[in-house]
């Protein structure tokens, strides 16, 4: 498995505008899940040994993300023929399970993934109340196994500078994951 890894944080790329099904039976919009001190997009998946390393970590900074005022939502974009794993009710299935406190969203055609030059899963995208890209780096330094305990939160130390300031910091350290299963 080659790891990939996205490009540096575009300051100011405007989010593009989306609207998807979610695992819990609504859709959302990109206004329906902005918060007002900022937003954040992850890409991941179900079946990613790099997400399935954060998981849990992830859980508890979007919801402490969420207690500031941001709007969270996850995207699974991969191929769910090639990759069953990641079809919607695998992806229902594991909301459910773990108890996902953002949507999780289904990017069947891939188009959103497309429109946000997501590479790798995960990949996360930390807007500020503008819809100004102020962050795509790292959740913390965890790759295929998670990092120690008591491990720097970047992410969410970076989104909390973002809702506090409007600005993310300039010294990021890109994600790291498997890539985005693009359909044939």
């Amino acid at each position: 498995m080659a790891a990939l890894t996205p490009p540096v944080c575009d300051f100011d790329w405007p989010a593009p505008d989306f609207t998807l099904p979610a695992t819990d039976g609504q859709s959302y919009s990109l206004q329906d899940i902005s918060g007002p001190n900022g937003t954040l997009i992850m890409f991941i998946c179900n079946h990613c040994p790099f997400v399935l390393a954060i998981l849990d970590r992830i859980i508890r900074d979007t919801s402490d993300l969420q207690a500031m005022g941001i709007g969270v939502a996850a995207i699974c974009s991969n191929d769910p023929i090639a990759y069953p794993s990641d079809n919607f009710e695998n992806m229902a299935r594991m909301a459910e399970t773990r108890g996902f406190p953002f949507p999780y969203l289904h990017d069947a055609d891939q188009s959103v993934a497309r429109a946000y030059n997501a590479v790798c899963t995960p990949d996360f995208f930390g807007f500020n109340a503008d819809l100004g890209l102020q962050y795509r780096g790292q959740l913390d330094a965890s790759r295929a196994q998670p990092a120690p305990p008591g491990a720097k939160r970047d992410l969410y130390e970076a989104m909390k500078q973002v809702a506090d300031t409007g600005q993310g910091p300039r010294d990021q350290i890109p994600s790291m994951g498997c890539s985005i299963k693009w359909a044939a």
